[in-house]
Parts: structure tokens; sequence; C-alpha cells
């Protein structure tokens, strides 16, 4: 539900009567008395700092002494920031004045105020009359409001729709849908009215973003990527990167979400999150395109980090893994030369154990990573073989036993180790 403060005053305020100008002088025409201009200087510095409710009644001195409506407008428009809403009443309505040409601009702010006021009848009355006077966009788009606050949310909806039908404004559409999707139930031609300016405009923030709260609201995860996919898009073309990335970030966790060979499709495409389109590779079992990735990102950074990646790729995909020991051993150990990563530790300290290179070598690494991850079930699973390859039968069962108390014999790998421990520990 939306607030009904809110939409007033951020449309009505602003959108209906515009926000003060604060540090313009207003244009100067010849002085009508001596102290004109320090009237001016001393409202203009009042403003400055933020006390609105002395520039306001300046300014409105400066018209009864010179009858000049620019000066008028200022401390009515400051009334309504002030919230002063009886005094804009009484002072619009004072000076309304057909024959200058502020008297639109009067007349609607001696409206709005009414609104504020809660006079909706009164407003509703005025603002019809304003519009015979003046036909156009920001006079229908009063009605629309004044009907909105009414509750009367079927007028309301058509007088915003023939004032979007005019400006297709993004503003005026936002109004019309918050009334066709929260009030009226016309939900799916509040999407239609979003999707459509989008499509013929462009992907303006506010209008985007209330389609995307409308898609995630329905579930609508085709909805999401497309809009998602707009926005990232028109955030790159504004050079908006903060907002490209938190867009980014969110349409790939709903292609993940949907299918992950979406997400890897739109990262190929895009080139933006080479370390990401790796990780997607890996989870995809894409281990040749993985690994021809990291190898070209390391050819690029040097990442210590990428060649052990490339190591553990380059293990994974051998079809003859003897054939490929001594390139990843060293791979590894040039790896934690600089690095002290335990998952490293204990990847390479497994294969020293598996190949019987130098379990000794193995068992150690594997012990450096168990300290720094001492419940982790595959570096206990890895002391275990290495203590069963060392003869050490009794404590590679004790080891053992916690892996399959844990998770089972559902893992081929674990159910040979167990086989082979458990016919070990009986000699």
């Amino acid at each position: 539900m939306f607030s009904r403060t809110i939409f007033l005053s951020c449309l009505m305020l602003f959108a209906l009567v515009g926000c003060a100008k604060h540090n313009t002088i207003l244009p100067k025409d010849a002085k009508l008395f001596e102290q004109e201009d320090e009237y001016i200087l001393y409202a203009i510095e009042y403003t400055n700092q933020g006390k609105y409710n002395i520039s306001r009644d300046l300014y409105y001195t400066l018209f009864e002494k010179t009858q000049k409506y620019e000066y008028l407008l200022r401390s009515l428009r400051f009334s309504l920031e002030i919230k002063d809403f009886q005094t804009a009443k009484e002072w619009a309505f004072k000076h309304l004045n057909k024959d200058v040409p502020e008297y639109e601009e009067v007349y609607r702010i001696y409206i709005v105020a009414l609104i504020n006021l809660y006079e909706y009848d009164e407003a509703l009355k005025h603002s019809k009359q304003l519009l015979q006077e003046f036909n156009n966009i920001l006079n229908y788009e009063l009605i629309g409001n004044v009907y909105y606050m009414k509750k009367d949310f079927y007028e309301a909806a058509e007088y915003f729709e023939s004032a979007y039908s005019q400006n297709a404004n993004p503003n005026t559409l936002l109004n019309l849908v918050n009334i066709l999707y929260s009030f009226i139930n016309e939900k799916q031609k509040a999407i239609s009215y979003l999707e459509t300016h989008i499509r013929l405009k462009s992907c303006e923030i506010a209008v985007c973003t209330k389609l995307l709260a409308i898609y995630e609201e329905q579930q609508n995860i085709d909805g999401i990527i497309s809009i998602l996919k707009r926005m990232y898009n028109q955030f790159k073309y504004e050079e908006d990167f903060t907002s490209m990335i938190k867009a980014y970030n969110m349409l790939i966790d709903y292609l993940e979400q949907k299918d992950i060979h979406l997400a890897i499709a739109f990262l190929e495409e895009n080139h933006i999150d080479d370390m990401k389109l790796i990780a997607l590779y890996k989870r995809a079992n894409k281990i040749e395109e993985a690994l021809t990735l990291v190898k070209n990102v390391y050819k690029l950074n040097k990442n210590i980090d990428l060649l052990a990646q490339i190591a553990i790729l380059e293990f994974e995909l051998a079809k003859d893994k003897r054939s490929v020991l001594k390139s990843v051993i060293q791979k590894f150990e040039d790896v934690l030369a600089v690095l002290d990563n335990h998952i490293y530790q204990n990847y390479l300290g497994y294969i020293l154990i598996d190949y019987e290179i130098d379990v000794n070598q193995g068992v150690g690494l594997v012990k450096k990573a168990l300290e720094k991850a001492p419940n982790n079930l595959a570096y206990i699973d890895s002391l275990a073989w290495g203590l069963y390859k060392q003869n050490q039968c009794k404590e590679a069962y004790t080891h053992m036993k916690k892996i399959v108390d844990a998770i089972g014999l559902n893992d081929e790998e674990i159910k040979l180790h167990w086989k082979k421990i458990q016919e070990c520990s009986k000699k």
C-alpha cells in the first residue's frame, strides 16, 4: 500500500508547483523601493541557512511592496515547503489575479494547499475550473491527485491515463501504475503500461525498478531476468558502474536459479567477470573451458592463486593423471612457496600420498591443512589415507570411522579407503 502523504508531497509539491530555486536572484527590473535588493539578499541568505520561514516572509514583504508576482510565487512555494498550508491557501486566494501571467501557478498552489488541508471537495471544484481555463497535462494530473486523495481511484486513474497519453512522463506513469496495481486490481494493465513504456522509451531507473518489484512479488523469473538485463545495459550506457554491478549481481543470481547455462552464456557474451565464469564452468563440469579461461587470465595478471587453479584443472582433466603429475606438483609447490593455503596443501598432500610419490611429505601437508580447518572431512580422509600408506592402520581407522559415521559410504573413493583401512586394521 502506498503512503498517501508521500504520494502527495512528492508529486504535488514538486511536479505540479516546482521547487524554490533557492540560490537564484530573481529577474531584476527597476527597483520599486529603495531596499528591494537588500531584502532579496537577506532572503537568499536565510534560505541558504535553511530558515525558510523567514525567507518566506521576506519574499511576501517584497511582493506587497512591489506587486511582483515572482516574489509571491516564491513565498507560496516556501509556505508549502514548511507545510504552512493555511497561509499558502490564504495568500494564494487573496492574490488570484487573472490579469497576471502567474495566475495559473498561483491558482494551482491554492489547490495544492486545499488538498493538504483535506478540503478535497473544494480542491476538486477548483481543479476542474483550472482545467477549463488551462487545458494542460499538469492540471489533468492535479485532478487525478485530488481524486486519489478522495480515494476515488477509478476517476484518478482516468485522469492520469489522459495525462500519460499526452506526455509519456515516467512520473505520471508511476502514479497511474500505483493506482492500477494497488487500488483497483488492474494488475496486468499496470504491468502492460510499464512493459510498453520500457520497450518504446527507455529503461528509466524508477520505471524499471517498479516493474522489477512487481515481477519479484509475482515470482516471475523470466520477467525479472529480462528487466535486470535492461537495467544492466542502461547503467552500463550511463557509466553508472556502481548501479551496474548491483544489477549484474542480481541478474547472475537469477540466471543461475533458472539455468546455470544461461548465466554462463551471459558472462561469455559480456566479458565482465572471468572469475565468476570460471566458477560456473566448474559447476557445469565444463573443465576444458574453465582451464582455458584460467590460463588466459593468469597470463594477464600472474595471480599465483590462479596457478593453483590451473594445476587442479589440469589434473582433473587428464585421462592419464600420472603423465601430468610432475607439472601439477611443481605448480603446487610454486604456489605454496608463496601462499599458506589449506586447500592447496591438502590437494598436493593427497596427490603425494595417493600416488606414493612422497607419503611423509603428503601427510605433513595434510596436517598443516587440518591445523587451519580441523573439521574438514575431506582433509581427515586425506590424513586417514596417508596414515594407511604409512601402515599406521589403527590411527587411520579412527580417523576414517569419523568420515563414515558422518557421511556414509555413498562416495566410491570413501568406500575404497574404508575397505582398505578396515582390512589393514584387522592384521
